[in-house]
C-alpha cells in the first residue's frame, strides 16, 4: 500500500480509497464515481435538502448532476495522481484538495448506499478574512469580497492563510444520527488538517438551519457573524395543472462560523 495514502483506506476489491468515520463504522467517504449522478438527482429535489443548499439549482437534472461530476472529479483523480507519485517520497506530501467526498454507507454484504456528501475546498465567498489588526480574529469585509476571493484562490498550496470552505448534505432519512458531525470531524481530522495544512476554515449555514449549525458548534467552530439579506435562497413550487415549474427567489441569511484549532 502506499504510504502517502495516509489516513486513506483501500477497499480490498476495487482498491478505492476512503476515509471511515469515526462513530459510525458502517459509513465511509469515498471519491465520487462517474456514474453516481442518478443518485444525487432524488435529495437534490427533495425540500428537506435543497431549501437548506445555497447552490445546486431547482428541479435538479441528470444534466446539472453530470456537469457537477465533471467539475469535482478531476481535482480528485489529481490528487490521487500526486500521491502515487509521490510513493517513494519519505515524508507525506501537502495536498491542495480531499480526494474523497461521497458519504456512502456499507451494508452487511459489501453493497455500498449512496447517503450524502461532505466536501471541503477553497472559501471562494471572499467576505470572511482574518483581521489585519489582530491576526487571530475573524471578521466580515463584504465589500473587498472579490479582492479577498482572488487572493485565496492565488495562495500557494499549503499555504497556512488559505481559507477553507465546508460544503454538506445528507439524505433525509439519515438526518439526527449525528452522521455529518462524525463525517465533518472526519475529514478536519484525517485529512484537511494533517495532509492540506488547513489552519483557516469556515462554514456559512442558513440562519435558520439549526441543524447544521449545530454539527459545526460540536466541531469546535463559534459563530464570527450573520451577513443578513445576503443570500438569493431559490424555493420551487410546482404548478401540475399548466405543467410548469415556476422559481420565487427571496433573502435569507448566513451565520458564518470557523473552528478553533
Amino acid at each position: 500500500m502506499n504510504p502517502q495514502l495516509g489516513t486513506l483506506e483501500l477497499n480490498p476489491k476495487t482498491g478505492e480509497p476512503f476515509l471511515r468515520l469515526y462513530s459510525h463504522h458502517d459509513i465511509i467517504i469515498t471519491p465520487p464515481r462517474w456514474d453516481d449522478g442518478p443518485q444525487f438527482i432524488p435529495y437534490l429535489n427533495d425540500p428537506l435538502v435543497y431549501e437548506w443548499m445555497q447552490g445546486p439549482p431547482v428541479p435538479y437534472t441528470e444534466a446539472d448532476a453530470q456537469s457537477w461530476l465533471n467539475h469535482i472529479i478531476p481535482p480528485k483523480e489529481a490528487v490521487l495522481k500526486q500521491l502515487e507519485e509521490a510513493r517513494d517520497q519519505p515524508e507525506l506530501i501537502t495536498v491542495d484538495h480531499c480526494p474523497v467526498s461521497i458519504l456512502r454507507k456499507v451494508n452487511e454484504d459489501g453493497s455500498q448506499i449512496f447517503i450524502g456528501a461532505v466536501d471541503i475546498i477553497r472559501y471562494g465567498g471572499g467576505e470572511v478574512v482574518i483581521s489585519a489588526d489582530n491576526p487571530g480574529v475573524y471578521t466580515l469585509d463584504v465589500e473587498k469580497k472579490e479582492e479577498n476571493t482572488k487572493i485565496n484562490m492565488e495562495r500557494a498550496p499549503g499555504d497556512p492563510e488559505i481559507i477553507w470552505d465546508f460544503g454538506d448534505y445528507v439524505a433525509p432519512a439519515y438526518h439526527g444520527q449525528g452522521i455529518m458531525t462524525d463525517a465533518v470531524k472526519t475529514i478536519m481530522t484525517k485529512w484537511a488538517v494533517p495532509r492540506m495544512n488547513a489552519h483557516k476554515i469556515v462554514a456559512g449555514t442558513f440562519a435558520a438551519n439549526i441543524g447544521s449549525q449545530r454539527v459545526f458548534e460540536k466541531n469546535g467552530f463559534k459563530h464570527i457573524g450573520t451577513l443578513k439579506d445576503y443570500v438569493k435562497k431559490l424555493e420551487r413550487r410546482n404548478e401540475p395543472e399548466q405543467g410548469l415549474s415556476t422559481e420565487r427567489f427571496n433573502l435569507t441569511s448566513m451565520h458564518v462560523r470557523v473552528p478553533l484549532l
